[in-house]
């Protein structure tokens, strides 16, 4: 989108008290931002706009600030702005009710409209939750779908790391502004999803991290995909609130089966309950997916995971291959215990360790904890 022309559309995005549901209405009803901003006060009245959101609309009282944001944006590397009438912005969210106005993009605008699903889920996984988020996310996107999260900790951030390694493509939803990396440990992968795909955001620049703004950005997460996939999460999670957003939005949904005793299986378990798909790999994903998207997908060409990772041992060293052959990718082992079976010295282990983080062929967990990665 050329910036000269995102005038009228930020100032009608940051009009106060004017949310995305009542933007919406007032743009089908006046046609354009300038059609909404040439309305009288007793048109808008009759869209059913409170009085004092009326008023600003009317005395154009956020033209002053969405001049100041258009110098920000302008300022940011590869930052555009996406409004209705473009078609780069994604097709999938003008079918629900309360479209963003307007959408900052970092990136490449291309992806936000193929084939793609989310991956969302609690930001405090168990290992099976963290290896099963990374395995759909690594085939997924290996078979050519975009991942998109909230890029949030836990599985968003494990789904779209998944991807990653597969060099794959991925979209991150953001509840903060565009020039805004929440959380902050996720700033390496916020780069990596830049290079592969795009940041979005509906939020102004140097928005923080509200706890009202998540809701509001998950149903970017729920309505751009073809579809949901639910890892791990609470009774009252974020991610089971996205779930019910996209069969709302009639988007695909499916649950990854968890321990009934776990409190973090409650929400996959609970939509498969409902008719949620259960997904165990990349396959029952993609079977879901309308007949044109499957045929046009890339033929899955990778050996099985134990297969992939004995050739990710072989071109290990002397140490590395020790420590990754002392690991399991069902359970995680503490650092002690690595230390002691290991008969390395402890600052010998936690750089040979991170070397093997940092290869993508182990993981490590809270508490000192370490795991191999399927790969």
């Amino acid at each position: 989108m050329q910036l000269d022309g995102s005038l009228s559309w930020l100032a009608l995005a940051l009009t106060p008290g004017l949310a995305a549901r009542l933007s919406a209405r007032v743009l089908r009803r006046f046609d354009s931002p300038d059609g909404v901003f040439r309305a009288s006060l007793a048109d808008l009245e009759s869209c059913h706009l409170p009085g004092q959101v009326a008023q600003a609309v009317v005395k154009k009282e956020a033209f002053k600030r969405a001049e100041k944001e258009l110098a920000g944006v302008r300022k940011i590397a590869g930052c555009s702005l996406l409004n209705w009438t473009e078609p780069e912005y994604p097709q999938a969210l003008l079918q629900i009710y309360d479209p963003p106005v307007l959408l900052y993009v970092r990136g490449d605008p291309q992806v936000l409209n193929l084939p793609s699903v989310s991956i969302v889920g609690t930001r405090r996984p168990t290992l099976y939750g963290t290896q099963m988020a990374q395995r759909l996310g690594h085939d997924l996107a290996a078979r050519g779908l975009v991942i998109i999260s909230g890029l949030a900790r836990g599985i968003d951030a494990i789904g779209h790391q998944g991807a990653m390694d597969a060099h794959g493509r991925a979209i991150g939803v953001l509840g903060t502004g565009i020039d805004v990396c929440y959380p902050k440990e996720n700033k390496k992968l916020y780069e990596k999803v830049l290079e592969r795909g795009a940041i979005i955001s509906e939020f102004p620049l140097r928005s923080h991290p509200a706890p009202e703004n998540f809701p509001v950005r998950n149903r970017i997460v729920a309505g751009i995909p073809l579809g949901v996939v639910v890892v791990e999460g609470a009774q009252y999670s974020g991610s089971l609130i996205t779930a019910r957003l996209a069969m709302e939005f009639g988007r695909e949904v499916f649950g990854v089966p968890g321990n009934a005793t776990q409190p973090v299986s409650f929400a996959p378990n609970q939509l498969i309950k409902q008719g949620a798909k259960l997904v165990t790999c990349a396959e029952d994903v993609i079977e879901e997916l309308p007949t044109p998207v499957r045929a046009a997908l890339v033929q899955a060409e990778q050996p099985e995971a134990e297969q992939r990772n004995l050739l990710a041992a072989a071109s290990l060293n002397g140490s590395e291959k020790k420590l990754y052959e002392l690991l399991s990718a069902e359970e995680a082992v503490p650092i002690d215990d690595i230390v002691e079976r290991s008969g390395l010295n402890s600052s010998e282990v936690l750089a040979t360790l991170f070397d093997l983080e940092m290869k993508g062929i182990i993981r490590q967990l809270p508490g000192k904890q370490f795991s191999k990665v399927l790969l």
